[in-house]
């Protein structure tokens, strides 16, 4: 059993009875320890509901966990070292690299953006059978109602805010009820 192998074992002890883990990778998590930068090496896993990082430890673990639909934002790329990632989520900036091997890497990827995709998704009903009054602008200038925003527009916007809201410019209950303002849009 590899390494990798093994600190998934270790972390599914961690997991919720019913998560699954959908793809890992060894890789090297940038941390903070007492004012200065230095990596922890773990297993950077994507399971059914969340990306999570686990290390071992002398004496312990560490684990960190970023449910999809708190990741504002997700970068990847390539450098000779290795792949890379780098994520915001509910204010956190994560930064995991050295991921190992890339053929996993590719599987981990897509795991998460097609998670992320799922989460981020605005539940839609069925439109009623007459627009509502409030769903159109005041008449413009020539009589023409003005259409509301598009749920893309809503969509931009609250991805915008959940950048601010990472970067520390908008707080947490700002964004939240920015958030149920635009969604009450749609």
């Amino acid at each position: 059993m590899g390494k990798a192998d093994k600190l998934l074992e270790q972390a599914r002890e961690h997991l919720e009875p019913s998560e699954t883990v959908a793809a890992a990778v060894m890789g090297a998590y940038e941390v903070r320890r007492m004012g200065s930068e230095t990596v922890r090496n773990g297993v950077l896993i994507a399971t059914d509901r969340r990306v999570v990082f686990y290390a071992k430890k002398l004496g312990g673990f560490d684990l960190e966990s970023f449910p999809f639909g708190n990741i504002s934002s997700f970068e990847h790329g390539k450098s000779v070292m290795g792949h890379h990632v780098t994520f915001h989520a509910s204010g956190n900036r994560v930064v995991v690299k050295w991921l190992q091997p890339a053929n996993e890497f590719a599987d981990f990827l897509d795991k998460v953006k097609s998670a992320m995709n799922l989460k981020h998704q605005v539940p839609t009903s069925p439109a009623p059978p007459q627009a509502a009054p409030e769903a159109s602008a005041p008449p413009a200038p020539g009589g023409t109602p003005v259409p509301a925003p598009a749920s893309e527009d809503v969509l931009a916007t609250l991805e915008r805010l959940g950048e601010l809201r990472d970067a520390g410019i908008v707080t947490p209950e700002e964004f939240a009820s920015k958030k149920a303002e635009l969604l009450a849009r749609l």
